[in-house]
């Protein structure tokens, strides 16, 4: 703790008083999950996406296209980290090593532009974790990003590969229960509820070191509104007479809401220490 408290320049009791409430709410949400609520198998019914037409011989076409913003803004983004301006301190961050959180997070945008392609090419359950593995490792790198930025750096670099992990293993455990038919997606959901959450309210308890906080909320907003279009994949498909379909729609609105966060990084500027993070020695 007294290293996290160097870290921001907060007491160890602040912190820890800062901290409680995430921590708890994502305890709480864990425990109810997993005492309270069933197991959550894969509807089968997910696969059958209101557009499936087939294009210049590409099955379910417009669903796999749309996959190729995700690609490109992960690539751009991963470009930015590790050989652009974005390698080194400036704009972006005061130290280097506060990019690999967002390095985990392009990385896994990146993939799931491969992922979601294979996957809708012939949607099912055994193509789904290849869609869901890489969009694992943006939701950590999420957590890790808010962590680096907000409450330490030198917690984020540890928790790194953990979180990864963790994501990782939530999709690998709903794979394994559906093939012993049992499915649960409960660590799954939980994976990426929290992560939002955590983006959501950690803005709130922790002042912030860099300029451009709404962006992070912008960029949140977009992904909301990509998860309401996929939840109305049908109706938008027919409100749009068959031009599009609220999938296809999801997949460009999320590569919006990554885009928006590569842009926070390219335009934001290191912010001074408030006095009140500065407490005398004692």
């Amino acid at each position: 703790m007294s290293e996290l408290a160097r870290d921001r320049r907060f007491s160890p009791r602040d912190l820890m008083w800062r901290a409680l409430p995430v921590i708890a709410m994502g305890l709480a949400a864990l425990g109810i999950l997993f005492v309270a609520a069933r197991p959550i198998p894969q509807p089968l019914h997910y696969h059958q996406f209101k557009d499936d037409r087939t294009m210049l011989g590409v099955p379910n076409a417009l669903n796999v296209l749309s996959n190729v913003p995700f690609l490109l803004v992960g690539l751009w983004g991963l470009c930015y980290l590790l050989i652009g301006q974005g390698s080194r301190p400036g704009r972006a961050w005061r130290q280097p090593a506060e990019r690999w959180a967002f390095v985990l997070m392009f990385l896994g945008v990146a993939l799931t532009g491969f992922g979601s392609t294979y996957y809708h090419l012939r949607p099912d359950n055994d193509r789904l974790v290849w869609d869901r593995l890489p969009m694992s490792l943006g939701f950590m790198g999420l957590i890790v990003a808010m962590l680096a930025e907000r409450i330490s750096l030198r917690l984020a670099n540890w928790l790194l590969l953990p979180l990864a992990v963790i994501g990782v293993g939530s999709v690998l455990q709903w794979h394994w229960t559906e093939q012993h038919s049992c499915g649960d997606l409960r660590l799954y959901f939980f994976v990426q509820g929290y992560s939002l959450f955590f983006v959501l309210v950690t803005p709130l308890l922790f002042p912030p070191h860099y300029t451009r906080t709404a962006d992070w909320y912008i960029g949140l907003g977009w992904y909301i509104l990509a998860k309401a279009c996929e939840s109305l994949d049908g109706p938008i498909y027919s409100s749009t007479a068959g031009i599009v379909s609220g999938h296809t729609l999801k997949h460009l609105l999320g590569a919006v809401s990554t885009y928006w966060l590569l842009r926070m990084l390219m335009l934001r500027q290191p912010l001074a220490p408030h006095p009140l993070m500065n407490p005398p020695p004692a």
